[in-house]
């Protein structure tokens, strides 16, 4: 590219971010109130996308129709990367290129931690550290958090509703950040046949923002943890949680390592609770300083904020991905050394 050419590009893109400046700070302080941000809801449970949907009883929550397009686009990349190899092209390009690129760099990982399991180990690690990666990412989508239906706050900020714009017959409304309501415990209608005092139940919200995604991941790493052992040691692997044997035959020494191979297996379901809280605190807190950041310095700042959230959720994921590896890695090895698990291999 000429130097002529790099001037235009950098010169038309720094007209626009002036552009969506001067359009932030407007909206932020001079236009209608009902552009303006206001503070956010703490709501520590996902909600449903609308009140009375379900399946099998189980409410449909925004969490997880979230994780639903997460892996809607994993599958998506997959295809993509199968249709590509199946046509026989070798030089990868485009999105197959950063596919290949992280699945390269996950694979170099396992085998590093996990030697000849890497084949059997990929599968799950990999698996995980793409989901959650995905889901981090798509959560930084406009929209998330931002739209959804009115509704009552059981607690927290409420605002008026009031009319937004109209699409043919239907009116869509908003919350007014200028009309705070005082909270109450009875439902009062407003004059739109809405709630009085509302907040914004959004249709989409980051799947590690909800405990049940993280908990699930979480008891899935730390169980496939002990399948892989039981694959590379046998019934034996058991024998470090419950020692028996050297509680019989260790004397005081064999005491000691039974205590110690009951705390191990403590550690094992701590193990779940550290996973799950690790990632939702971390990726809740992100969300929560946004939201924060962003009603208290609309503009300049959260550009910033995002870009630091997006390598703060790969990051997440990385290290979700990498302590499974190594806890994989420590399960398919005795504690006597690697050759119990070269004869079960």
């Amino acid at each position: 590219m000429s130097e002529v050419q790099k001037k235009r590009r950098y010169g038309f893109f720094r007209w626009i971010v002036l552009v969506l400046i001067l359009l932030g700070a407007y909206a932020a302080w001079f236009g209608p109130s009902i552009l303006k941000v206001v503070s956010p809801a703490v709501i520590l449970y996902a909600e449903p996308i609308w009140p009375g949907v379900n399946i099998l009883g189980v409410p449909f929550t925004n969490t997880m129709l979230a994780t639903l397009i997460a892996d809607a686009i994993l599958i998506w990349l997959a295809y993509k990367a199968y249709n590509h190899l199946k046509g026989g092209n070798l030089v990868p390009s485009g999105i197959y290129n950063a596919f290949e690129a992280i699945v390269e760099f996950l694979w170099t990982s396992i085998e590093g931690a996990t030697g000849k399991w890497a084949k059997r180990v990929v599968a799950v690690a990999a698996t995980i550290f793409l989901l959650i990666f995905v889901a981090n990412l798509v959560k930084m989508v406009p929209g998330f958090e931002s739209i959804g239906y009115l509704e009552q706050p059981h607690k927290g900020p409420a605002y008026a509703a009031v009319p937004w714009i109209q699409i043919g017959g239907t009116t869509i409304y908003t919350i007014d950040g200028a009309q705070p309501v005082e909270y109450s415990n009875e439902e009062v209608e407003g004059e739109h046949g809405l709630c009085e005092a509302c907040h914004i139940v959004p249709f989409l919200r980051g799947s590690a923002t909800d405990l049940n995604f993280t908990f699930a991941l979480a008891i899935i790493s730390v169980f496939m943890t002990q399948v892989y052992g039981v694959m590379a040691l046998g019934p034996g692997y058991f024998s470090k949680f419950l020692p028996f044997k050297r509680l019989a035959k260790g004397g005081v020494f064999g005491a000691i390592d039974f205590v110690v191979g009951l705390l191990e297996l403590v550690l094992e379901f701590a193990k779940i609770l550290s996973f799950s809280f690790r990632l939702f605190g971390n990726i809740f807190a992100g969300v929560l300083l946004l939201s924060i950041v962003g009603a208290l310095l609309p503009i300049l700042i959260p550009p910033g904020l995002y870009l630091f959230e997006v390598f703060f959720g790969i990051i997440q994921a990385y290290i979700f991905f990498l302590l499974t590896t190594m806890f994989i890695s420590m399960a398919v090895v005795s504690h006597q050394g690697n050759g119990h698990a070269e004869e079960h291999a």
